[in-house]
């Protein structure tokens, strides 16, 4: 199912997006060295029921997983890159911590991740891991607009990775969304230009660049939802919801000091 949302319902879909964003924000800030993961999951589950949203997560339950998820938000660190189940761990100093975390607000859904390193300490590849991440979800909204192909989007974030020197595993990527959290069409990380669904205005994507330092395999934790890399190697994850509109892409999950 693709939706289009109408010109009435962007606010809607721009008040879930701000409100994904400023959680985000707000754990990244309370993570720091000691900090358990089930404490971001409690913080997590105490502000959406705060601004009268609902989590995208807690009775999650796809074929992948070994579900319900029930947990609020994704925790996965360092060799963690997807569906990290929040579990008794402190954070200690370095640690690559990606958060991500879709909520459902007045019957819009948005969906953003963030990667970002715990504590002073800043191992070069970690750095160039998020780096590479992020910089592939800018060049894949950066040729979203109508008019555009999903293809145009893949083959933008997976030159952006490549270039970096990782490979794309498409086991997972960006997806539609609208009142549910997973809606076609699918946006994988890599791809050819000009093939797959043509973007029109209203529709909403979430566009999730993530990568593993020197594998493209992913092995599943005794957790039954934990994606790490097979390796052991350190991995990152970055996301945003985009709103199509008439005359490019917006952002909807953009912290507020990046406003």
């Amino acid at each position: 199912m693709i939706e289009i949302l109408d010109p009435a319902e962007l606010p809607r879909a721009k008040a879930a997006g701000a409100l994904v964003a400023d959680i985000l924000q707000t754990l990244k800030s309370r993570s720091a060295v000691g900090t358990n993961l089930l404490d971001i999951d409690r913080w997590a589950k105490q502000m959406i029921a705060e601004a009268g949203a609902l989590s995208c997560y807690v009775d999650y339950a796809p074929s992948f997983g070994r579900g319900p998820f029930g947990h609020y938000i994704c925790t996965s660190v360092n060799d963690a890159v997807l569906h990290g189940l929040p579990y008794d761990y402190a954070l200690a100093d370095g640690d690559l911590l990606s958060l991500d975390l879709a909520v459902s607000k007045d019957g819009v859904v948005a969906d953003s991740a963030v990667s970002f390193l715990v504590g002073d300490a800043k191992p070069q590849e970690s750095v160039a891991l998020i780096n590479a991440t992020e910089r592939a979800l800018h060049a894949g909204i950066a040729v979203a607009g109508p008019g555009a192909r999903i293809g145009d989007i893949s083959h933008a974030i997976g030159s952006a990775l490549t270039e970096a020197g990782y490979t794309v595993n498409t086991q997972f990527g960006g997806h539609g969304v609208g009142s549910t959290m997973h809606q076609d069409p699918h946006v994988p990380n890599t791809g050819r230009p000009g093939r797959g669904y043509r973007l029109r205005p209203g529709l909403l994507l979430a566009l999730e660049p993530w990568v593993m330092a020197d594998t493209a395999e992913l092995v599943t934790d005794a957790d039954g939802w934990t994606l790490r890399s097979a390796t052991g190697c350190r991995t990152a994850h970055s996301e945003h919801t985009i709103a199509i509109t008439d005359d490019g892409a917006e952002i909807l999950t953009l912290p507020k000091q990046t406003h």
